[in-house]
């Protein structure tokens, strides 16, 4: 059990807002381009 509580404390490369940031990021531009792409 010790073993499983070390693996989950492991280190991000990033924070993890930056990875909420990353996916909004991501979402918002398919959604833009499925938008952009359905109007023509």
């Amino acid at each position: 059990m010790i073993n499983v509580a070390a693996e989950s404390v492991r280190e991000l490369p990033m924070p993890p807002y930056a990875y909420g940031l990353i996916g909004f990021a991501v979402l918002s531009l398919l959604l833009y381009l499925t938008l952009r792409l359905d109007r023509d």
